[in-house]
């Protein structure tokens, strides 16, 4: 599948009144000495009232009879104009766990049935630019399965998304190679990335 690439048109403030997703505040703290002090943040507008958490990143796994590799995506990303390599993400609804919101955005995004392995604890993406949070959900995608064989994602009409894999102990290496592309790299999956290669240095 070859990806038709956005084009960027232009970029201009935003009007505080017409922000649907995310809002800029102002913080008000005093530190361990007493003064007082103050910090611009974005705030995200989506978190559901019964949920502490924004969202999911998906670490899924497709199990087949040459191995296990692990499922990316290639996505356009506007605030930086650039395509970028990433694990399937998506925010919470109200009533969802975390659970439940990956096994729902993976077939979403990607058409494949995954089932939970494990869920992390409660992870900040960038704490000192915004309050926005997600728990790693790891996903277990079993390829004997007929909703396996073809799977179609159900995309809304402003995403466009492409999917691929590749074996988990080359992802640093491919990487590397989708960097030197022109593609931007999401720190999540930088990071599990450079963690694999620590691990095997350490032989951990």
């Amino acid at each position: 599948m070859t990806q038709v690439k956005s084009k960027f048109l232009s970029r201009e403030p935003l009007d505080p009144q017409g922000a649907k997703w995310k809002r800029l505040v102002k913080t008000y703290y005093t530190d361990p000495n007493g003064v007082k002090r103050d910090w611009e943040s974005a705030e995200r507008l989506t978190r559901p009232s019964d949920s502490p958490v924004d969202g999911v990143g998906i670490f899924a796994l497709l199990n087949g009879p040459d191995g296990s590799e692990l499922l990316l995506e290639k996505q356009y990303r506007p605030p930086i104009d650039q395509v970028v390599i990433e694990l399937p993400a998506g925010l919470i609804d109200p009533g969802e766990t975390a659970e439940q919101t990956a096994i729902r955005e993976l077939k979403e995004e990607t058409g494949y049935i995954g089932t939970v392995d494990q869920t992390s604890g409660i992870m900040f993406n960038d704490p000192g630019f915004c309050n926005a949070n997600f728990k790693m959900v790891y996903l277990q995608v079993d390829m004997s399965l007929p909703g396996n064989q073809d799977p179609k994602p159900d995309l809304e009409d402003n995403e466009f998304i492409e999917c691929f894999t590749v074996p988990v102990a080359q992802l640093q290496t491919e990487l590397q190679k989708f960097e030197k592309e022109g593609y931007a790299i999401d720190a999540r999956l930088g990071s599990i990335a450079a963690g694999i290669e620590i691990a095997k240095k350490l032989r951990i």
